[in-house]
């Protein structure tokens, strides 16, 4: 019993213990299992063997398969998790008090940090489900409010937009695997650089129109991915 007036919740029976205990290590697996899956499948493609996530994760592959029946819906729920990772940033920056371009910059700057752009090369081969479509228009909105936040204060070039920004944060998460030293200082001052060319200036105007939303979103439904390995 808990006789300091809040809620004890830890299991009083043995049997609960067992199966907090259990629910503990599924729960630990499946992170190993998702960070590992985002590495593998960034640096090989859909292509990558279900083995060498299972390998990589330190888990049985049997183990893996009972948590996702296929790598389809490994590779979905890859997707829907880097996702909410960025919605995450988006809100969190927001929320800040900081002025708009200031927030821009931490979005950025957080979601290159957890790579959420890694599996862009993913792109129209992983089978599209309504549960990823509707993370990604939730995410794509608030990443759009950043920049048009950041637009009306006058921080950020008038013609680029939120998909500039977007592509920006896949190709600094996709270099951004190294854990050198050196490596880590230059992605640093190279992605300082790129932020900079997005702030308002008299500089000459991009080439060509800002990409279309639409074809952003339509790289993800060019043909489904072999689920086999």
């Amino acid at each position: 019993m808990n006789t300091s007036g809040g809620i004890d919740l830890a299991p009083t029976d043995p049997g609960s213990r067992r199966r907090w205990g259990r629910q503990a290590e599924a729960e630990r697996n499946d992170r190993r299992v998702l960070e590992a899956a985002r590495e593998v499948f960034a640096a090989q493609g859909a292509g990558a063997p279900v083995a060498d996530v299972a390998r990589r994760a330190g888990v049985g592959i049997g183990s893996l398969y009972r948590r996702y029946g296929s790598k389809d819906e490994l590779l979905q729920r890859l997707c829907v998790l880097s996702m909410e990772q960025m919605i995450a940033a988006a809100q969190t920056a927001l929320d800040r008090d900081t002025d708009a371009w200031t927030a821009l910059v931490d979005c950025v700057h957080m979601c290159v940090a957890f790579r959420s752009g890694a599996l862009a090369p993913l792109a129209g081969t992983v089978p599209v489900t309504d549960d990823l479509i509707a993370t990604s228009l939730v995410a794509q909105d608030l990443l759009r409010t950043l920049v048009e936040r950041a637009q009306a204060a006058g921080g950020v070039r008038s013609d680029v937009n939120s998909i500039d920004v977007a592509r920006l944060i896949e190709l600094f998460s996709r270099s951004h695997a190294s854990t050198d030293g050196d490596d880590e200082h230059v992605q640093r001052r190279l992605l300082a650089l790129a932020l900079d060319g997005l702030r308002a200036t008299t500089a000459d105007p991009l080439p060509g129109e800002p990409p279309a939303v639409s074809s952003y979103v339509e790289r993800w439904r060019q043909g489904p991915a072999g689920g086999s390995d």
